[in-house]
């Protein structure tokens, strides 16, 4: 984790009780970086700084390697491009390489952080906008899931290097990111488009209107869409759709029911509609999909 010069000597790089840290030796991540599968993602370091007091990096011209912190507890700041953010407990934030950017813990409650560097040619669409996360602070669902992996990664990176180790550590990462980036787009317990996607759930042998819907959760149509195209990538009704099809297509692969009978099952009064529907999200009929052999 290289560093301008720190303008206080409160502030410190490193060194706290009980901290881990993995540096990956240059000619080695440089192999990495032009091996076959870990190219696409290969961490240069990761660590562990509990209660890290004083904790700050300054970086005017920016890092090589995109840089990924998890608060755990506690809290700090982090300013990327002159604007400022707060990292809370369950919260992480994705530093693009070669933006400016500033991060400190808080003075009151220093933070627990996990974090890596990491370069790649996944790495930018992996922590930037994939899935539509809006900003580059995200709040966690799965913590103990992702300080799991991190524990993992920053495990296999404290061991005597290899080929075999870095391919490895890219593989966790990789997963470590994506599971990052999904947790970021996905409704909070509670929220209204997780109570919307419930609803839709439990209803999936009828038929909601996007207004109902919305009314259910008091959201406007207009920004109860927006969220669900944010977190899925279509409208609700899309999203019903979908929760349609797999039903179907569980009742197809595991019940003997006429074609018709799983259409009314899935609230479709009309079984030619419900065959044309299933050919168009499947590419094939309801009967020729249950022919198809599987496993």
């Amino acid at each position: 984790m290289d560093e301008t010069p720190l303008s206080a000597p409160s502030h410190r790089a490193e060194g706290f009780a009980n901290q881990r840290l993995a540096v990956v030796p240059r000619p080695q991540l440089d192999a990495a970086a032009r091996a076959a599968g870990a190219r696409h993602l290969v961490v240069s370091d990761a660590g562990y700084f509990p209660v890290a007091a004083g904790h700050r990096r300054a970086r005017p011209n920016g890092s090589p390697e995109t840089i990924v912190i998890v608060c755990v507890a506690g809290s700090g700041r982090v300013c990327i491009a002159d604007t400022d953010h707060a990292l809370v407990p369950g919260s992480w934030v994705a530093i693009p390489a070669g933006i400016p950017h500033e991060y400190q813990a808080s003075e009151a409650t220093p933070w627990t952080i996990w974090w890596l560097h990491a370069r790649g040619t996944d790495i930018a669409e992996l922590t930037g906008p994939l899935l539509g996360r809006p900003q580059p602070v995200a709040r966690l669902r799965s913590i103990d899931r992702v300080v799991a992996l991190f524990d993992e990664l920053v495990t296999l990176l404290e061991r005597r290097p290899s080929p075999a180790q870095q391919l490895a550590a890219s593989g966790i990462a990789w997963h470590l990111l994506a599971r990052l980036s999904v947790d970021a787009v996905q409704p909070a317990d509670g929220s209204p488009l997780e109570r919307a996607m419930r609803y839709l759930e439990a209803r999936v042998d009828g038929t909601v209107s996007v207004a109902e819907l919305a009314a259910i959760v008091g959201l406007s149509p207009s920004h109860l869409g927006t969220q669900f195209r944010r977190a899925t990538g279509g409208g609700p009704g899309a999203f019903h759709t979908s929760l349609k099809m797999a039903r179907a297509r569980s009742l197809l692969d595991t019940t003997t029911m006429p074609v018709t009978a799983v259409a009314s099952a899935v609230g479709y009064a009309d079984p030619l509609y419900f065959s044309r529907s299933f050919r168009r999200v499947h590419g094939v009929s309801p009967t020729s999909y249950r022919a198809q052999r599987k496993g």
